[in-house]
């Protein structure tokens, strides 16, 4: 782990594995200093990637997909379609791979669909049939490999991290959740914390998306005083590429909860998804991303994600250049080789910043897992927590 800010002296500045050493760590103290600064923050926004869910396992395996994992995945898939049309192995990836015109031995899932989504539209009529009825194949192999939650997945790291960021006092805004990720990971991790998410459906059997939702708030009242408190345990989510658990009825416009769809309202790893992130639903998600990060005093976190999305990327820089009351932490696991020469351009951009003197910006490389600890806990724990905690706990001596 290492951390690089203006007070590094332009370098990346190692992390010691103890935060709380007797004697103080020089890159521990700063990262306790930039994420203790962020989590008291006036507003704080959080973008989480892909990187917030590979450390969810279960028996020792690893839940969540890469990218590499998705394609083998879809491979594997075809090797099946080739044995069930009694053909030879690798026929329909073959099949795939020529109609989509793709270079040799590529590697790239999101470029092989973007490839043979564009080969769709001007095929003929039985080979754009084929394509996309591999790309139903392929994005059918992603819904399965994302929609992995279940009652007995360990979710310790998650509900560690809301614990930490979503606990805010009523003087401050409520924290907003920003997501790329299609899984149910801090859902359930907030059911089973005790905590509310609005995240633009209704409460309640059959509850429609609506945006006005993520205006309203949830207060306390009690039935022998007048006056009413907010909730400690509340925070907003926002899932920019949509969920696993979302549907759009057939028939109408309206987008509902419905687990277990197989239908699910998803933006594919493909070119088009700049376009679909500024269709409905997305664009009312979009919209709250990029109007909060250009408010005055407010603390973008950003974790686990690798700024490949330049439909996400580009409103971070532009809020960056823009509001100089915005701070920024990214913290991931690569972000030092990633922001360096031949990396990723905004990331480099973000190192370019901080070595100039921009105090405003951080970057921490580390692990989802790793970072949590370095988090400071700013409010106490509630009675509601600390009863739910007794009642996993029952629960489990039982089992």
């Amino acid at each position: 782990m290492k951390v690089r800010s203006i007070q590094t002296n332009g370098s990346w500045l190692a992390i010691k594995e103890d935060p709380d050493a007797p004697t103080p760590d020089p890159g521990a103290s700063d990262t306790r200093r930039v994420l203790s600064s962020a989590i008291r923050s006036q507003h704080l926004a959080i973008l989480a990637g892909l990187g917030t869910s590979l450390c969810v396992s279960k028996a020792g395996v690893r839940l969540a997909p890469t990218m590499p994992d998705l394609l083998q995945k879809a491979k594997d898939r075809f090797a099946a379609i080739d044995v069930a049309d009694n053909k030879p192995k690798g026929h329909h990836w073959a099949d795939f791979e020529k109609l989509a015109n793709l270079p040799p031995d590529c590697v790239d899932l999101e470029y092989i669909m973007s490839r043979a989504t564009v080969a769709a539209g001007f095929l003929g009529v039985d080979e754009a049939g084929r394509i996309e009825s591999y790309l139903a194949e392929a994005e059918g192999v992603i819904r399965n490999a994302v929609d992995f939650m279940s009652e007995d997945v360990e979710l310790n790291v998650h509900e560690s991290f809301l614990r930490r960021v979503a606990r805010r006092s009523a003087r401050r805004t409520r924290t907003k959740l920003f997501t790329t990720n299609y899984d149910l990971c801090f859902e359930m991790a907030a059911r089973r914390s005790g905590f509310v998410v609005i995240d633009g459906f209704a409460f309640g059997n059959d509850a429609r998306f609506d945006s006005a939702q993520f205006s309203y708030d949830v207060v306390r009242r009690s039935v022998t005083e007048e006056r009413s408190d907010y909730i400690e345990n509340l925070f907003h989510l926002h899932k920019l590429h949509g969920s696993v658990d979302w549907e759009r009825q057939v028939g109408n416009t309206f987008i509902t909860k419905k687990p277990g769809t197989l239908r699910p309202l998803l933006i594919y790893p493909r070119s088009d998804k700049y376009e679909l992130a500024f269709s409905q639903p997305y664009i009312e998600m979009m919209g709250v991303f990029q109007s909060f990060v250009r408010v005055p005093s407010t603390t973008l976190l950003v974790i686990g994600f690798g700024f490949n999305d330049k439909h996400i990327a580009e409103p971070i820089l532009a809020a960056i250049r823009g509001n100089l009351g915005l701070d920024v932490v990214v913290v991931s696991p690569d972000v030092e080789t990633a922001s360096g020469h031949g990396g990723n351009k905004y990331l480099g951009e973000l190192l370019q910043l901080v070595d100039e003197g921009d105090g405003r910006i951080a970057l921490i490389s580390a692990k989802f897992e790793e970072i949590i600890r370095f988090i400071p806990d700013v409010v106490s724990e509630t009675e509601l927590e600390r009863h739910n905690q007794r009642l996993r706990s029952l629960g489990k001596t039982n089992a």
